[in-house]
């Protein structure tokens, strides 16, 4: 159903260059990242109060754009293998189906690249829960994942934002190890994700073709190949085209979890920031406007048809939910979120905290 050699081959061909710097900059440039990740992992234990277990699992990679993209691309090729599959089987047993799906799959694989190519060129860092090791791409055993820092695009964003150097690689490292920490401290998180994700996965039942489609649409969009007026489509998501009701109950703890996970990671790194990153004001209100305002037209459209622009109401949901359960019952009474999943908010409890701490609190201590 995906040709995903292609989508590597087509998103590492059409991913914008990085930042003009000279080698030697460059491995300044990784040496630091490296440097920050590490001191990292201190400053945020030490605030969250989570354990280290599985620390040490999972490598911390500083990687270029098109390392980005193969990362993401074994990502997704494992995330996706049983929707897939399902996809051919169905696809198979009709009339000249090996023939649409070898087609389709080039097709799809070209789209899923011009995608790629487009986030690229975005992403500062990634902790990567899903990844399979490779030689090249390392990730923890066990299922461990693999935290990502993105130089050219972290390179390319303080000289955009003009702040210092030094300050903002440490607070893009503070944010990107919240969430390794979260991963490594909390052993169940990760399956649990995963099931919800497989749960939702297996209610599809959309046709392969409409997906395809939409996923066309997108490249279409990155081209500047549909027509004015079209680029939101309505306002639907890559996400929101496949929901059943049993989907939208699904997707409604996963958007709970995510904002959870977000937000936690955006308050550790203000939380931190004051002590270790001296211009951290600046920075933060700078990345806000940049984070809210978006690139271009363009970048807003593309924003919303992938769902992106949910995932910006995450960061401020989620951060919001996160400082007034602290505010209310402390840092300690906060991480109770991770001791099962029953005991992670709820959708609804993200826009009302005191009801998970009502809930949660009163029956522990009940």
């Amino acid at each position: 159903m995906v040709d995903w050699n292609l989508a590597v081959a087509t998103a590492t061909r059409l991913v914008r260059p990085g930042p003009d710097v000279s080698r030697d900059e460059a491995r300044a440039v990784v040496a630091e990242l490296r440097r920050h990740a590490k001191a990292s992992e201190e400053h945020v234990r030490g605030f969250t109060r989570m354990g280290t277990e599985g620390l040490h699992d999972t490598p911390i990679l500083v990687v270029d754009r098109p390392g980005w993209v193969r990362a993401n691309v074994a990502g997704f090729r494992e995330i996706l293998k049983p929707l897939l599959d399902k996809m051919q089987e169905r696809r198979g047993n009709t009339p000249g189906g090996a023939v649409m799906s070898a087609v389709g799959g080039k097709v799809t694989g070209v789209e899923l690249g011009m995608l790629l190519s487009f986030l690229a060129s975005r992403v500062l860092g990634q902790y990567e829960t899903f990844a399979p090791s490779t030689r090249e791409l390392p990730a923890g055993e066990n299922g461990g994942g693999r935290l990502l820092l993105v130089a050219p695009n972290i390179v390319h964003v303080e000289r955009e934002l003009d702040v210092q150097p030094h300050d903002f690689r440490l607070w893009v490292c503070l944010h990107e190890e919240t969430h390794r920490t979260q991963f490594t401290a909390v052993p169940w998180l990760r399956d649990h994700l995963e099931g919800e994700i497989q749960s939702f996965l297996g209610e599809t039942e959309v046709d392969p073709m409409t997906v395809l489609e939409r996923v066309r649409e997108a490249a279409q969009s990155l081209a500047g190949g549909r027509p004015e007026g079209e680029e939101d489509d309505g306002g639907r998501s890559l996400v929101e085209i496949v929901q059943t009701p049993a989907q939208r109950e699904i997707l409604g703890r996963l958007t709970a979890v995510m904002s959870l996970l977000e937000g936690h990671a955006d308050f550790v790194m203000d939380g931190v920031g004051p002590s270790v990153v001296p211009t951290v004001q600046e920075i933060r209100e700078k990345f806000q406007q940049r984070r809210a305002k978006g690139a271009s037209r363009l970048d807003l459209a593309l924003r919303k048809l992938l769902g992106l622009d949910a995932k910006l109401r995450q960061y401020r949901d989620g951060e919001k939910f996160v400082r007034a359960v602290v505010d209310q019952v402390g840092m300690d009474g906060f991480n109770r979120v991770w001791t099962s999943p029953n005991t992670l908010p709820t959708k609804a409890e993200i826009a009302k905290p005191a009801d998970w701490v009502a809930r949660v609190h009163r029956k522990a201590e009940s």
